[in-house]
C-alpha cells in the first residue's frame, strides 16, 4: 500500500513544491490549505485529496485528519510547514499581531501535531516533519516575532522526539534557507511606524539587506527534496539543512564566537 502524507500549508512554496514532489514518487497526498477551493493544480492529480486546514481552527485539524485516513487508510508522515514570517519593530506591532504570529507558527503546529498523534500512536509508526529555518537558530534584526517562534519550533521538537521514540514515532526537523517563495509576499507581515524615527536606519538596512540575499534564493523544490529525504531515509537524523546558505551561516554559527557571530550579521545589514 503507498504511504501517506499529509501537509500543512499546501497551497504554494515549499508545502505545494513538497506535495507535488511525494505525489510523482507515487505517494497518497493529504495537501491541505485554508482555501482548498481556489486550488486547480493540485486537485487534478491522481492519489491528491486537497482539504481545508486551518491552524487556527481545531474542527477543521480534525476533519482533514479524519478525512484523509477515510480516503488512504492511514498517514505515514506529517508535514508541519504552514507559517509565515512577522517582522518589523517589536513596538510597533500591534498585540494582535504579535498574537497571531505565535498561534500560527507554533500552537498551531502544536494542536496539528496533537491531533495525529492518536492516529500515530495506534499504529506504533510515524513520521512528524516540522519547518523551522535557518532562523531557528540564528536571528536577523527585526525579527523577534518571528525567530521566537522558530526558536520554539526547534526547542518542541528536540524535546517531542524523546517521547515520540516510546510510541515509535520520529520527529525531523527541516532548516531551509532563504527560498524562493512568497515569504516576501502574502507570507511576510512587515509591521513599521514611520514616527518611531529611530528605527527606521535599521528598516532600511533590512529591505536592503533581504533585497541582496534574495538574488541567492534556493528554489522551493529543493526544501521539497530535503523533506522527502527526511521522511525515508529510515534514520534518526533529527536536523536537516536545506540551502548552501543555510550550510554557510549555520556552520558560522558554529564555528565562531558569539561576538564573532554578531559582528557578522551587523556587518551583513549594514549596522
Amino acid at each position: 500500500m503507498n504511504k501517506t502524507i499529509l501537509i500543512t500549508g499546501a497551497s504554494s512554496g515549499i508545502g505545494k513544491a513538497t506535495a507535488a514532489l511525494f505525489q510523482a514518487k507515487g505517494w497518497n497526498v493529504v495537501a491541505t490549505m485554508r482555501a482548498p477551493e481556489k486550488e486547480t493544480e493540485l486537485s487534478s492529480l491522481d492519489n491528491v485529496l486537497v482539504s481545508r486546514l486551518d491552524v487556527l481552527d481545531l474542527d477543521s485539524i480534525q476533519q482533514a485528519i479524519e478525512g484523509g485516513i477515510e480516503k488512504f487508510g492511514k498517514i505515514d508522515v506529517l508535514l508541519n510547514n504552514a507559517g509565515y514570517g512577522a517582522y518589523g519593530p517589536l513596538e510597533a506591532f500591534p498585540r494582535e499581531s504579535i498574537i497571531r504570529q505565535f498561534n500560527t507558527n507554533v500552537i498551531g503546529l502544536l494542536d496539528v501535531t496533537r491531533g495525529i498523534l492518536p492516529h500515530f500512536r495506534k499504529h506504533k509508526s510515524g513520521i512528524i516533519i516540522n519547518v523551522s529555518s535557518i532562523g531557528g537558530k540564528i536571528t536577523f534584526p527585526l525579527g523577534s516575532l518571528y525567530h521566537g517562534t522558530k526558536f520554539a519550533v526547534e526547542g518542541i521538537s528536540e524535546a517531542l522526539s524523546f517521547e515520540m521514540a516510546q510510541i515509535g514515532v520520529k520527529v525531523k526537523i527541516v532548516e531551509p534557507g532563504l527560498i524562493a517563495t512568497d515569504f516576501g509576499g502574502r507570507s511576510f507581515d512587515f509591521s513599521n511606524n514611520e514616527e518611531m524615527i529611530e528605527y527606521q536606519p535599521i528598516v532600511g538596512a533590512l529591505f536592503k539587506s533581504f533585497q541582496a540575499m534574495g538574488s541567492n534564493a534556493s528554489p522551493a523544490t529543493l526544501v521539497a527534496d530535503v523533506i522527502y529525504k527526511a521522511a525515508t531515509d529510515e534514520t534518526n537524523t533529527l536536523r536537516y539543512r536545506a540551502g548552501l546558505d543555510a550550510e554557510r551561516l549555520l556552520d558560522n554559527r558554529k564555528k565562531l564566537d558569539e561576538e564573532e557571530f554578531v559582528g557578522m550579521v551587523k556587518q551583513q545589514f549594514g549596522l
